[in-house]
C-alpha cells in the first residue's frame, strides 16, 4: 500500500528525491533538504500522514553526509506508513522544522538537537530538553568522547539520608 505514496512522491517531486527503497513493508524515501518541508507538506495535506510517530538523528562518522534525520509518518485514515530520510553534512546540519506541520514534532527536534547538535531552522523553542544547560557537547555523536566530564552544577537541594 505505501509503495503508492512513494509512487506519488516521485511523480511530484522528481528533483527532491535522492532515493527510495521497499523492503518488508518498510517503504523509504530519501529526499533532499531544501526540498524537505515542502514534500512533507504534500504527505500531510494531500497523502492524509496525520501523524508524525517519530523523528531521530543518526551519526554515520566517517560518511558523508554525516547526520541523518529519520521521519517516520503514519496515515490512521489509510492504513499507510512511510519513512523519510534526509541526509545533512558535518559543516551545516540544519534542516527545516517539521513544528508548523505536526506539533509532536516539538520535542523529537529537541532531542535531536541536544543529542546530535542537528538545527531545526523555524523551530519555536530549541533549547535543552533532558540534559542540563550546562552540559557540552553532543552526546550521540560518534566523535564524543566516552570519558568526558561535564562540569558539576550545585545540587538545588542537598541529598540527605
Amino acid at each position: 500500500m505505501s509503495q503508492q505514496v512513494l509512487e506519488k512522491l516521485q511523480a511530484r517531486f522528481p528533483d527532491a528525491i535522492a532515493g527510495s527503497h521497499a523492503a518488508l513493508g518498510n517503504e523509504t524515501a530519501l529526499i533532499k533538504r531544501e526540498s524537505l518541508l515542502e514534500v512533507m507538506r504534500f504527505l500531510k495535506e494531500d497523502c492524509g500522514f496525520e501523524m508524525l510517530m517519530d523523528l531521530c538523528g543518526v551519526d554515520h562518522l566517517p560518511e558523508t553526509p554525516r547526520f541523518e534525520v529519520v521521519y517516520h509518518l503514519k496515515s490512521f485514515s489509510r492504513g499507510y506508513r512511510v519513512r523519510i530520510k534526509v541526509r545533512l553534512p558535518e559543516d551545516d546540519p540544519t534542516v527545516d522544522s517539521m513544528v508548523p506541520l505536526w506539533k509532536g514534532a516539538n520535542w523529537y527536534e529537541r532531542e535531536c538537537w541536544e543529542f546530535y547538535g542537528i538545527k531545526f531552522s523555524g523551530h519555536p523553542d530549541l533549547r535543552t530538553l533532558l540534559l542540563y544547560p550546562e552540559f557540552q557537547g553532543h552526546p550521540l555523536r560518534k566523535d564524543y568522547p566516552h570519558k568526558k566530564r561535564q562540569p558539576r552544577i550545585p545540587l538545588l537541594k542537598p541529598e540527605t539520608r
